[in-house]
């Protein structure tokens, strides 16, 4: 017990300091982490519990994004996109929104949010607009659609691993409520964000002057990129088959990226976010420390119980219940730890009204808060390295409203075609 209440005190007072943002989160997180080692759990279990297959895939897709950077690619998508919005802010932030929910949806959602937050960089910095809306669209669409596949979202490809799920049978399932919770959050927008989204005709005009084939800075080296990063797609959409990691095909196509194209190493490491990898590092630790001495279980366990093993309310619970463990814990060691949970419920009720809601709460859950998937911690480094820092606060206002009309949805569609 009483490891239970020193584990539970440091995860609190951590959050706190994320919270408060009083210090670096990346600093908040490798205290906690730090403080779990030295009174908790022991280093070998704590180093382990890194998810090294999430680090290792950000790292791989990072190097990729920071070469397709120089070839002028993402200003021609940023350019394009604009076009195709008429220049008004809010037609491209949907555009932008769309685009990341499909592509999360067929890629991971961590390396969607890679490639696409320079592209709205670029384009925020063309309108003479703050990057900021666009961005937190950007993150709540990428949980969204990575929600509808087997690839789309981490938690996602625990479960189907769990539960035997193939990728088809996941679309299948998740795909309509994705779509669904994805047009009615196209509809929010509006009033979420079209009040920041102030841009001047002129900046419009000079854009329309601007000669898109003159972006494309480095062609041949664009050509590499593309066809390294064709064989990567491909490597994720059939890494079950070759018996691959993500992570293996990232860091795979990432290293011979850098190999054909004579990439200085230095330069393209020198880019990589590491106070995002340092965070994780810090984050895992600590949630692992609270799954060694039992305290995830125990909630997780005696929630469920208040259902009195009925399905309708036990798939009910599961859904909100996970979503707001994942927003406070991240959604990827959440599953992890309940996975088990509903393998054993499963014994004494069917099984597939169980694992969908524990998708559908994991996936939504994340977009509760910064913290609550990898994705959004992604975004909102990149955005603080741009000088366009997204506060804890300032990201809540936006992600528990959405996470609210989600969890909604999510549960009307469970209720109608399962229970």
């Amino acid at each position: 017990m009483n490891q239970i209440l020193l584990a539970g005190s440091i995860f609190l007072l951590t959050y706190a300091l994320i919270v408060s943002e009083r210090i670096h989160r990346t600093i908040s997180a490798l205290l906690g982490g730090m403080a779990m080692i030295l009174f908790v759990v022991p280093q070998e279990k704590a180093f382990h519990a890194i998810d090294w297959n999430v680090i290792f895939l950000l790292t791989g897709m990072m190097i990729i994004a920071n070469v397709l950077k120089e070839t002028g690619l993402f200003q021609w998508i940023a350019l394009q996109a604009v076009r195709s919005g008429k220049g008004d802010p809010f037609r491209v932030l949907v555009i932008l929104s769309i685009i990341t929910a499909v592509a999360s949806a067929f890629l991971d959602n961590v390396t969607i949010v890679v490639l696409i937050a320079p592209v709205t960089l670029y384009i925020a910095s063309s309108l003479r607009v703050s990057p900021v809306p666009f961005l937190i669209a950007e993150i709540l669409a990428s949980n969204i659609g990575g929600m509808a596949t087997l690839v789309g979202d981490p938690p996602n490809i625990l479960i189907g691993s769990a539960a035997n799920i193939d990728f088809v049978t996941f679309i299948a399932n998740l795909g309509p409520i994705a779509v669904i919770i994805l047009l009615v959050f196209i509809g929010m927008s509006r009033f979420l964000f079209k009040k920041d989204l102030i841009v001047h005709d002129q900046t419009v005009a000079s854009l329309s002057d601007i000669d898109a084939s003159e972006l494309i800075s480095e062609p041949v080296l664009l050509r590499k990129s593309l066809i390294i990063m064709g064989g990567v797609v491909i490597g994720f959409l059939m890494h079950g088959a070759l018996h691959l990691e993500p992570a293996t095909i990232a860091l795979t196509g990432a290293t011979l990226l850098m190999l054909w194209s004579k990439t200085d190493p230095h330069n393209a490491l020198r880019e990589i976010e590491w106070t995002t990898l340092f965070f994780f590092f810090g984050l895992f630790i600590i949630v692992e420390a609270l799954v060694e001495v039992g305290l995830i279980e125990i909630i997780a366990d005696a929630a469920l119980r208040l259902t009195g093993g009925d399905l309708s309310l036990t798939s009910l619970l599961l859904i909100w219940f996970s979503a707001i463990a994942s927003g406070i814990v991240d959604n990827i060691p959440y599953t992890a730890t309940m996975i088990p949970i509903v393998k054993s419920l499963a014994q004494v009720m069917p099984a597939e009204p169980l694992w969908w809601s524990l998708a559908l709460g994991a996936c939504l859950g994340g977009n509760l808060t910064i913290v609550g998937a990898a994705a959004n911690v992604i975004v909102v480094s990149l955005a603080e390295k741009s000088g366009h820092p997204i506060s804890f606060k300032h990201f809540l206002r936006y992600g528990v409203i959405t996470t609210f009309m989600s969890l909604l949805l999510a549960s009307g569609y469970v209720w109608l075609r399962y229970l």
